[in-house]
């Protein structure tokens, strides 16, 4: 029922209103009047007072207040909720909340967040279950509680990517069974592949949609043309005009991110694109990191710069040339224009092009140099410069490199050059053979007309063959490369020019010199000039468009950093290569932007709508608070409220004390008392008491076989309890277990680097290698991502948790993967002469990663029975100890440190090895 704003879940409780007549008449109602007798004694007792007195009948204001709090507990008790949805009747079934997840939907995440909740209310009122479906993450949806799911709200946020077919799919996949109601948040962007999801969800139950009125903006990424930058923003719907600032994120001099430049962006009445330009300094042009809309909270509305922006300035320098006006045969033609698209190409004599500090240098057929332009080449290529040489006529006629090598040069040359397929010489021209996994230019096709018919020829040298990056099918060396301090030289064993080679014709030689990071890189890059390659991620972006370290995100291939679709595999940000960045933004250039559109049968409703408030809590309250005004009233009438105050006083002391603070101290103490093991509690009961079980046979384990006398292990609740109190915890994954809070991860982190150690364990028996493919292990990346986990590797066989009490090699549990990840040893770590092992620090690592379910292998009852069956057999029950005895080794390890690593337990662990 509904009367206005309010609605009443329980209406049929305001009928006991009615009573309230009949209760004000019962205590209106007046005794006897009393016979009046005169009795001469009754003068004593005149002017007399009496400290207590009773009244003959009960104020009206009294009556008031009794009458208000018995209405106020009727009305609470019949559930009225404030801007109730009264165009909605109450469901029946389970709900599921299917989000989009995308980066279009971060510009409103907290009115989405916020309207989730409030569904979730609602369904949690009716009795109903709940999931939550994320396309751009999808999971196996469970139906829970209602309220469970409220509190991971907080922890959901956009992912910088948008739902692709194959995510789609997935997401179609683990539907549950049977029906429910679907309610859809999407971003309002069109995606691949919706219409069969939908229709999924249909055969299901009913389908509602909501969506924000507002069209996503994305900015497109840079671009440097013309001497002038371009910046374009796109969105999704035509709509009135628009006023938007571009700012320009960068360093300063002093290395300080500050905001660069704001660039204006006007969108026209109707349009859907929206260009500028705008003419920087090259200086400050290459300092500019990011481009970011102003005002637009979301990862579309921030485009990543790489070195695309950065023109890259290339000194060409050729010998003297004696056929002028042959443009054809110049030593620089093609070099031109290969270069000047992308690079600022510039021309002299060495000595006055070196002081620019160009970022390459390329010599034509440049055999000798002055001892002073020698001298200063070398030092500019060692603080870090490219030099890039062609051979010819001069440098194969001279003695450059014959008997020593020469600094600048990559190889020592033979005398003289050499000459195949030509008039003069016998055999064909040779061509290029294809190019090995250790060159830059691995993965670049090559042309069948591209042909070799002279060349300079390197000398056979013990290091010849690992500087050598190309070569002719004979094996011959085509190009040569040496690293001179922080730079390099490379060497092209053929002309610039075509005189030699039919090379510089083709479209290999400017992909040749676009891996050697010649001209700028990232400008007209295709997948497969980047095939074969690897790139490490520098910084990646969150859905917010805020900017994050990449920490120990894989590295990914070069063709699939251009052409696959973004997801967890490959995230917006910026790439490095050997000589260069690539920026994989969330907008290409190609994207289009297409607005959502929901057939006429689906009701869309949109984002914003009165917030539902129940009005229980807060009736009740107000009648527990008219009661106590009534005590304090009939107390006055009567003339006992001074001894009364006293008791009041008291109970307003007691309830001011923190009600945690005796709970806070009583778990504190059962920590600290004695030495205890603690697990994360997940929510899921049964895998809490199954860690439970576990640490409290690990605990036995160690009380009857070691030193350590740990009492009964405790739960540990990352919201509310201490977890410094204990030294080691041990965190089973679960796909739905909620993600802490920021002040949760605050501890967690000052818990690590105050060496604390948490065994994470995925329990999936790291089915895919490091969990990157199940549940867990996605659960897994998602929960430690905000952690501050060092560099990781798998045990070494020389680890100290292999021997701080028992001699292992294999760390099992229920399951019996072999690879368990622990802190990586310092790239310094040498095994000392003498010793089994190697010499490590003295720290211990903060994390152990595995998914051998150790917690069931080691769980017990109270009797000392095992719980969970352990392979078969005999078998089983060896695997079964050798799960305590790594146990036994985690928790001596956090204990005793690296203790084992000393030289003095040496002669002891030799012994023991049979050595």
């Amino acid at each position: 029922m509904i009367i206005g704003p309010i609605g009443f879940a329980a209406p049929w409780l305001l009928l006991g209103l009615l009573a309230l007549p009949i209760l004000w008449i019962i205590l209106r109602a007046v005794p006897p009047a009393p016979i009046r007798r005169r009795f001469p004694g009754v003068a004593l007792l005149l002017g007399l007072k009496d400290d207590e007195s009773v009244t003959d009948r009960t104020p009206w204001w009294l009556l008031l207040l009794r009458m208000l709090a018995v209405a106020a507990v009727i009305i609470g008790l019949a559930g009225p909720v404030l801007n109730p949805q009264a165009d909605r009747q109450p469901g029946n079934g389970p709900v599921l909340i299917v989000m989009d997840g995308g980066w279009a939907g971060a510009q409103d995440w907290t009115g989405r967040a916020e309207l989730v909740d409030r569904l979730l209310a609602e369904a949690g009122r009716e009795g109903r279950t709940a999931a939550i479906l994320r396309l751009t993450a999808p999971e196996q949806a469970a139906f829970q509680a209602a309220d469970l799911w409220r509190s991971r709200i907080a922890g959901m946020v956009p992912q910088p990517w948008m739902p692709t077919p194959e995510m789609i799919a997935r997401a179609a996949e683990t539907l549950p069974q049977g029906g429910f109601e679907t309610l859809w948040f999407a971003d309002g962007l069109m995606i691949e592949g919706r219409d069969d999801l939908l229709a999924a969800l249909e055969a299901r139950g009913a389908v509602r949609v909501f969506a924000s009125g507002r069209s996503p903006v994305a900015m497109v990424p840079a671009t440097y043309q013309d001497g002038v930058l371009q910046l374009a923003a796109r969105r999704a719907s035509a709509g009135p005009a628009l006023d938007l600032t571009v700012a320009a994120h960068g360093l300063d001099p002093s290395g300080t991110p500050r905001v660069l430049a704001n660039l204006p962006l006007q969108f026209e009445q109707g349009a859907t694109e929206a260009m500028t330009e705008a003419s920087l300094p090259s200086e400050l042009r290459a300092r500019i990191t990011r481009f970011e809309i102003e005002g637009i909270r979301s990862a579309g509305a921030v485009a990543l710069s790489d070195d695309s922006l950065s023109r890259r300035e290339v000194a060409l320098i050729a010998g003297r040339d004696d056929r002028e006006g042959l443009e054809l045969l110049s030593p620089l033609h093609y070099l031109r224009q290969a270069l000047a698209p992308n690079a600022d190409l510039l021309e002299g004599e060495l000595v006055d092009l070196l002081p620019a500090n160009p970022d390459v240098v390329i010599l034509a057929d440049i055999a000798t140099l002055s001892p002073s332009d020698e001298e200063a080449l070398l030092e500019w290529t060692e603080n870090g410069g490219l030099l890039l040489r062609f051979a010819g006529p001069r440098l194969a006629a001279s003695e450059v490199s014959r008997t020593d090598e020469h600094p600048l040069m990559p190889v020592r040359l033979r005398a003289g050059g050499r000459t195949v397929g030509g008039a003069m010489s016998w055999g064909d021209p040779k061509t290029l053979a294809p190019f090995t996994e250790d060159s830059p230019f691995f993965g670049l096709p090559i042309p069948d007309d591209v042909t070799v018919t002279a060349q300079v020829m390197a000398q056979p040298d013990p290091t010849l063959a690992d500087r050598v990056i190309a070569q002719l099918t004979d094996g011959t060396p085509l190009v040569t490369r040496k690293p001179i301090g922080q730079g390099q030289v490379v060497l092209v064993h053929v002309t610039a020019n075509a005189e030699w080679s039919s090379l510089p014709l083709s479209g290999l030689f400017v992909r040749m010199l676009e891996r050697l990071a010649v001209s700028s890189a990232g400008q007209g890059l295709m997948a497969e000039d980047l095939e074969g390659t690897s790139w490490q991620p520098v910084i990646v972006l969150d859905g917010f468009g805020r900017v994050q370290d990449a920490q120990t995100l894989p590295g990914v291939d070069g063709a699939a950093l251009l052409s696959a679709a973004l997801g967890p595999d490959l995230r917006p940000g910026l790439y490095d290569g050997n000589d260069r960045r690539i920026a994989r933004n969330t907008i290409a250039a190609d994207t289009v932007l297409t607005p959502a559109t929901w057939p006429a049968r689906i009701p869309v409703e949109g984002l914003s709508r009165p917030a539902e408030t129940p009005l229980a809590g807060y009736l009740l309250a107000a009648a527990l608070a008219l009661l106590l005004a009534d005590v304090i009233a009939s107390l006055a009438l009567s003339g006992r409220l001074m001894g009364a105050r006293a008791a009041v006083i008291l109970l307003a002391a007691l309830s001011a004390l923190p009600r945690d603070a005796a709970a806070d101290d009583a778990f504190a103490i059962a920590a600290t008392s004695e030495l205890r093991l603690g697990h994360i509690v997940t929510g899921d009961a049964r895998l809490d008491d199954t860690a439970q079980a576990g640490l409290r046979g690990l605990s036995e384990t160690l009380f009857f076989r070691t030193s350590v006398e740990p009492g009964a292990p405790m739960a540990v609740n990352l919201e509310t309890d201490e977890i410094g109190l204990f030294p080691f915890l041990y965190w089973p994954i679960t796909p739905d277990q909620p993600t802490p809070s920021a002040e949760a991860y605050e501890e967690l982190n000052r818990y690590l680097r105050s060496g604390g150690m948490i065994l994470f364990d995925t329990r999936d028996a790291d089915v895919a290698g490091f969990g990157t493919a199940s549940p867990n292990g996605r659960k897994l990346q998602q929960l430690a991502a905000p952690l501050d986990i060092p560099a990781l590797e798998p045990i070494p066989e020389d680890h100290v948790i292999t021997r701080t009490f028992y001699l292992l090699q294999d760390f099992p549990g229920r399951h019996t993967a072999r690879d368990v990840w622990v802190e990586a040893a310092p790239a310094d770590a040498e095994k000392i002469e003498g010793m089994p092992f190697r010499n490590l620090n003295d720290g211990v690592t903060p994390v152990v990663i595995g998914g051998n379910d150790w917690a069931a292998a080691w769980a017990m009852d109270d009797r000392g029975n095992a719980l969970f069956p352990v392979g078969r057999g005999f078998g089983g029950e060896r695997q079964r100890e050798l799960a305590f005895r790594f146990g036994v080794n985690l928790v001596m390890h956090v204990l005793t440190g690296n203790y084992k690593s000393d030289q003095v337990h040496v002669p002891a662990l030799l012994d023991r090895l049979g050595q």
